[in-house]
């Protein structure tokens, strides 16, 4: 059955038992169809693709948009930070991540000042670097979205143990970058089930 059959008229009844082999496309009474599935064809109608190496690729890519994934704004703490708990919070917005960690004052995970000075001189203090990182945020954000009225958000993530001294300073350091509305990070309690009338 290596020729084209042509137009001839076929009893598909005549024979029962047929010669094993490829069937697709034999019916197909034309003949550069034929000539495909004869292989006399120029090259080859199936592309030929590496199903292992096709399979890891896309494990890969799903195992890391899993691990990067977050369903309810969660963010990562530093694990020697004890955040102070609540019960009544809100999922994490997108703003500037203020984080104090014993004397150090970080925003979006780079230093951007001390607390020492405040702790030896016992007094509210304007910490300089947090300001300046966080007036060129400011800015930024104003060249990017021109038309859009500056949020004015930032969010600070404080260790259950900084002196409340440490805290006021950053907090008004912020106020004054441009950063009047100031949410607190928090680690959530989970509601009791019974509600008290």
């Amino acid at each position: 059955m290596d020729k084209f059959p042509g137009n001839k008229h076929h009893n598909p009844h005549a024979h029962s038992i047929h010669q094993p082999g490829k069937r697709l496309m034999h019916a197909v009474k034309l003949k550069f169809v034929w000539a495909k599935v004869m292989g006399h064809g120029g090259r080859s109608p199936n592309a030929s693709l590496n199903l292992t190496s096709y399979i890891d690729f896309l494990l890969v890519t799903v195992i890391f948009l899993l691990m990067s994934f977050s369903a309810s704004g969660e963010m990562a703490v530093d694990k020697n930070v004890k955040l102070p708990k609540a019960e009544n919070v809100d999922d994490i917005i997108d703003a500037p991540m203020v984080a104090v960690n014993g004397n150090q004052v970080l925003v979006d995970g780079v230093q951007a000042g001390s607390t020492r000075a405040i702790e030896e001189l016992g007094r509210l203090q304007k910490i300089d670097e947090l300001f300046n990182v966080l007036r060129s945020k400011r800015e930024l954000w104003k060249q990017v979205q021109p038309n859009k009225p500056f949020p004015g958000v930032c969010i600070l993530q404080v260790d259950g143990a900084v002196p409340a001294l440490v805290v006021k300073s950053v907090f008004q350091t912020a106020a004054f970058a441009g950063y009047p509305n100031v949410s607190f990070m928090v680690g959530k309690i989970p509601r009791t089930g019974g509600a008290s009338e």
